[in-house]
């Protein structure tokens, strides 16, 4: 574990969520599609800090609490237990955590997915911001997202056409923007992946 100590870093924690894959009954695939998607995406300085934990709501809240409170990430991506099943229960881990909702995320991400399968709304992603009174005056956003590798990616960047033309906008659009708003570094992208969208009053100048 290592903690955050530069603030122009934007350190992202990252916690995939399964009995099987972490009791090693088959890989895990949801962190290796956000290393390579961050790794594509992101084109300012960042850091991530992994987690691979069953579905067992208290060990969920604890690794949560754990990344922003103690390491210090400005942001937290989850991924599995989402669904409907007596297991899947990362949405209610989050919320208890959580000093304030996003719905929006949870509502855009199942928008998106929609576009592919009806199941889609069986998904019960949520989002929160975690504020922290230690002094510093922390917060960081957590998000839940599927378990699919495809799905990651479609979630976190949208939906396109064959000419790579935007037509749903993905989630990660708003996350510079909402991380700029609680106080966390600023995010920059590479814009053929994904555009961050920001009001003109908050764009910096390229250094």
């Amino acid at each position: 574990m290592s903690k955050k100590t530069d603030p122009d870093e934007l350190l992202i924690g990252l916690v995939s969520i399964s009995d099987r894959a972490s009791g090693g009954v088959y890989e895990d695939k949801g962190i290796p599609a956000l290393q390579e998607w961050f790794g594509a995406a992101l084109a300012s300085p960042w850091r991530m800090e992994t987690r691979l934990i069953p579905d067992d709501r208290a060990q969920i809240e604890q690794t949560l609490i754990e990344l922003v409170d103690v390491v210090g990430c400005d942001l937290v991506l989850t991924t599995g237990g989402t669904g409907p099943s007596r297991r899947d229960v990362t949405p209610e881990a989050t919320l208890a955590v959580g000093t304030k909702e996003m719905p929006g995320f949870g509502e855009q991400m199942r928008q998106i997915s929609l576009q592919f399968v009806p199941t889609a709304i069986l998904s019960r992603q949520v989002a929160v911001i975690r504020e922290i009174n230690d002094g510093a005056d922390r917060a960081a956003l957590i998000m839940n997202l599927p378990g699919q590798p495809k799905s990651i990616r479609e979630t976190l960047e949208g939906v396109k056409d064959a000419d790579g033309k935007q037509q749903v906008a993905g989630i990660f659009a708003a996350v510079p923007y909402c991380i700029d708003l609680i106080g966390g570094p600023y995010i920059e992208t590479n814009e053929t992946v994904c555009k961050a969208f920001r009001p003109k009053s908050a764009i910096r100048p390229a250094k």
